[in-house]
């Protein structure tokens, strides 16, 4: 009576065993969520990640060199085109454009004596042409002597190559004008390289050097941008950069402002894909740039590269991938069965599709269920 006590007790334990695994277990395991197919639109996004950029940044530096002695801006400020930014130490040049003045007003008062010697000699030369002519005619007629006649054409060519050599100085004269003038105007436009102003309409990004520091030649004493060219260089997979094309409308998603939503547009495509990223580099630029604005900043963009219209489409987490094929999986009769798709695009949360109609009940693959097979029973 015992050894069958005990065997009822065994049997009525794997029955229990039985019904809890069936119940806790198996029925969860073959219970799967479902998802309905939608007609409606899709819009094709195209995701990329990249940082705040600009087209034109400006370095500001000096040309020549030298000890700063003042810098009228900062970080975070705007400039006009123009604006005076940064002052170099010039050390003797100005003394040396006192000096180039000097020269000048000296060649030209020495040209200005050499002009007035030339107008007297020239009525020296009126008188003395008129005396030789009339020593000649008197010559003829032998009412005077060969010697006064002599005397008087000496008198004339003599003031005649005063004159040739009068002009000679005066041109020389000149010439000096001429040649102080432009080394003055080297000076001066030296000088004015020790004057550093903006090239632009912008705002100043970075301040590389303070007053007092000496800077080599070339060397970034502040950055300033262009803010009409600020755009997000992003980097989108070279699988997918094939549908972006120059002027679609984009979404921009900044790290510092991540609740918001900035619209804006693809502007430039760089030609040339990046050897080991395999990725391709895209402009977006703001329609309105938010302020302030930070170079460098990670951002991220959404290309809206197509839209369809009236198509078939279900949740991206809807397909699955059955015997080489993409498709979704369906109940017939208590059991999966599969149906493969064409899929004509994808966007970031659904797919648009061929081969089912709309409203079709999709069962949702999950790790915490059994895995489908065709004719795999299923519960609801």
């Amino acid at each position: 009576m015992k050894t069958i006590l005990k065997y009822i007790s065994i049997l009525a334990s794997i029955a229990l065993l039985g019904f809890v695994f069936y119940k806790k277990v198996y029925i969860p395991k073959t219970t799967y969520k479902t998802v309905t197919s939608t007609k409606g639109n899709l819009s094709v996004e195209i995701f990329g990640i990249g940082n705040v950029d600009a087209e034109h940044i400006y370095p500001i530096s000096s040309q020549t060199g030298g000890k700063i002695l003042a810098i009228h801006t900062d970080e975070a400020q705007w400039v006009k085109k123009g604006d005076l930014l940064v002052e170099i130490d010039s050390i003797d040049i100005p003394q040396l454009i006192n000096e180039a003045n000097i020269s000048v007003s000296k060649a030209s008062s020495e040209a200005n004596a050499t002009l007035q010697e030339l107008k007297s000699l020239y009525a020296q030369q009126h008188l003395a042409l008129i005396t030789y002519q009339r020593y000649a005619k008197l010559k003829t007629h032998s009412f005077v002597s060969k010697a006064e006649y002599d005397k008087a054409k000496a008198d004339l060519d003599a003031i005649n190559a005063q004159i040739q050599a009068t002009k000679a100085h005066l041109s020389s004269s000149r010439m000096e004008i001429n040649r102080a003038k432009e080394a003055l105007k080297a000076l001066q436009q030296k000088l004015s390289r020790y004057k550093i102003y903006s090239p632009t309409d912008g705002y100043v990004i970075s301040r590389d050097a303070e007053v007092s520091q000496s800077v080599l030649p070339s060397q970034s004493i502040l950055k300033v941008v262009n803010p009409n060219t600020v755009w997000i260089k992003a980097y989108i997979d070279e699988k997918i950069s094939g549908q972006v094309k120059i002027g679609q409308s984009a979404t921009i998603k900044l790290r510092s402002q991540y609740e918001k939503r900035f619209k804006g547009k693809v502007v430039r495509i760089v030609p040339q894909s990046d050897p080991i990223t395999k990725e391709r580099e895209v402009d977006v630029s703001f329609d309105k740039l938010p302020m302030p604005f930070y170079i460098n900043e990670q951002a991220e963009v959404t290309i809206a590269s197509k839209t369809y219209t009236n198509i078939v489409k279900i949740p991206s987490s809807a397909l699955s991938f059955y015997n080489s094929k993409s498709g979704v999986w369906t109940q017939k009769d208590s059991k999966a069965h599969f149906i493969p798709l064409e899929i004509v695009a994808r966007s970031n949360k659904e797919v648009a599709v061929k081969g089912i109609s709309e409203d079709t009940t999709i069962l949702v693959e999950s790790p915490n269920n059994k895995p489908l097979k065709e004719g795999a029973s299923i519960h609801q």
